[in-house]
């Protein structure tokens, strides 16, 4: 799936949000180790990655030639600076109407509105690839996430008390929240 937008930021820089390329495998991979290891509110830890660039590099390759799945960039002044993506949660009959999203921003871009514009950017993904309903889990700590994913619809439907161990913070609370899209938008999808 293809992606491009421009949006200004909060401090009035250009940030461009695209879907990543062949290209973009060393940049996007350092990029995800580099946030990894500034929060303690994403899934995994910086060295429990087990990506090379190539493998990157073909992961992004994949994501652009899909239908259905997306990994966006957000790209300031040549620096790429975030990234989220659309993943389907599965192909069968039952769950095929559903796709979970997830986020990280390079700490240096908080507050800039950048995760404000690549949700909004894999909300827009998710339509166009028919999905019904968008999933995604925050830890319940991060009330700055937490608050835009309401902001911008997302409803709780669930906790996990005891949804991540870190090795920080002990246990860590898990809110499942969900956007329902509109049936019209998916009629396509044939869900």
């Amino acid at each position: 799936m293809l992606y491009r937008e421009t949006v200004f930021l909060k401090d009035g820089r250009k940030c461009i949000l695209r879907n990543g390329t062949v290209a973009d495998g060393p940049a996007a991979l350092d990029n995800f180790i580099m946030t990894h290891g500034q929060t303690d509110f994403l899934l995994t830890y910086p060295e429990e990655n087990r990506m090379t660039a190539e493998q990157e590099a073909q992961y992004l390759k994949t994501k652009a030639e899909s239908t259905d799945e997306i990994e966006i960039l957000a790209e300031v002044g040549g620096k790429i600076v975030g990234t989220a993506g659309v993943d389907r949660i599965g192909a069968m009959e039952k769950i095929r109407h559903r796709a979970e999203f997830g986020i990280s921003i390079d700490k240096e871009y908080w507050g800039l509105g950048i995760g404000k514009a690549l949700t909004k950017a894999c909300i827009a993904c998710a339509k166009m690839a028919g999905y019904v309903q968008l999933e995604l889990q925050v830890v319940a700590d991060n009330k700055c996430a937490a608050a835009l994913y309401e902001s911008l619809g997302f409803l709780e439907y669930g906790r996990n008390p005891k949804g991540f161990l870190s090795r920080k913070a002990g246990w860590q609370e898990l809110v499942m929240m969900r956007l329902e899209l509109t049936r019209e938008e998916n009629a396509g999808r044939g869900v």
